[in-house]
């Protein structure tokens, strides 16, 4: 059965919509967008038609919706981690300490 979406962010125009797309999909959550269809056909930027939807699986809604409050207060670090903790270059190598050149 599929899951319920919720909307937990409405972001001004698609640029927007698809950072904060790629902040949640980094992070491990599944996204939809939507937006009015006169706005995607015209590519409207501005106003009620610009407006984008950021839909994710009620259940992560909470996690999203604090995800995406640190990224506006800038908190997160460069690099979110997966579902298991690690940013993407400690999955390649297998550890995560850092080493100076």
């Amino acid at each position: 059965m599929t899951q319920p979406l919720v909307v937990v962010y409405t972001a001004a125009g698609q640029m927007e919509a698809n950072i904060v797309k790629g902040m949640l999909e980094a992070a491990g959550i599944p996204v939809k967008l939507s937006q009015e269809s006169a706005g995607t056909v015209y590519g409207l930027t501005v106003g009620t038609m610009g407006l984008v939807e950021i839909l994710v699986p009620e259940q992560r809604a909470d996690e999203a919706k604090a995800l995406i409050e640190a990224m506006r207060r800038g908190d997160l670090e460069n690099e979110v981690p997966n579902p298991n903790g690690q940013t993407p270059d400690e999955e390649q190598d297998g550890s995560d300490e850092t080493y100076d050149s």
